[in-house]
């Protein structure tokens, strides 16, 4: 009798065990669903021109939501995701564009900008949780080292390809003063749909 109630002890365990492993390997599946789905999302909306006085697309608003939505792990790994597409010449970026040339180019660092945006907002959101003042100062101060980054990029690119120096005054007029407000927008839109989407999104 002793012998079959450890027998049986041991089954128990052997499949809380089982199941277990397979609710993990189910999570992990899921995972990456999410986040190739969010790579795709990433990808339309960099596609996405909006036809203003300066046109921008959507991809900043892509990047935010899908940290907001997926929260920052998951979220971070879209982005790196969608990066390494466009790096291998799929054509992903703004304009139906791809390749090492466009993240080596001029605009490159605003693109690899964006994962350290990511970064940033995993690093707050985990120390300091995700309620909407927390997510808003993440998304904001990721912005900001978006265009820090991208900035500096821009200004030693441009003085390798053009063969001339650019202030920083010039390169923020051109690359980041004209995107501010759109950019603000943007997070706002996806501060907003990250409330009524993440509830959905295990």
């Amino acid at each position: 009798m002793l012998y079959s109630t450890q027998l049986f002890q041991g089954k128990g365990v052997f499949y809380m065990s089982a199941t277990a492993a397979a609710a993990k390997q189910k999570w992990q599946a899921r995972d990456m669903a999410y986040v190739a789905i969010m790579s795709v999302v990433i990808a339309i909306c960099s596609w996405i021109s909006v036809p203003t006085t300066v046109p921008f697309t959507l991809q900043t608003f892509a990047v935010f939501l899908a940290v907001g939505v997926l929260g920052g792990r998951r979220g971070t790994f879209a982005v790196l995701v969608y990066i390494l597409l466009g790096a291998v010449g799929l054509p992903v970026f703004a304009g139906f564009n791809g390749g090492l040339g466009i993240l080596l180019g001029t605009t490159g660092g605003y693109i690899i900008g964006f994962l350290f945006s990511a970064l940033l907002y995993w690093g707050m959101t985990r120390v300091l949780g995700t309620g909407t003042p927390v997510m808003v100062a993440a998304m904001v101060l990721g912005l900001v080292i978006c265009y820090a980054f991208g900035t500096v990029w821009f200004m030693q690119v441009y003085v390798r390809t053009a063969q001339k120096a650019v202030t920083l005054g010039t390169a923020l007029g051109w690359c980041v003063i004209p995107f501010i407000v759109p950019d603000l927008v943007k997070i706002a839109l996806a501060v907003v749909l990250t409330r009524l989407l993440k509830p959905h999104v295990r």
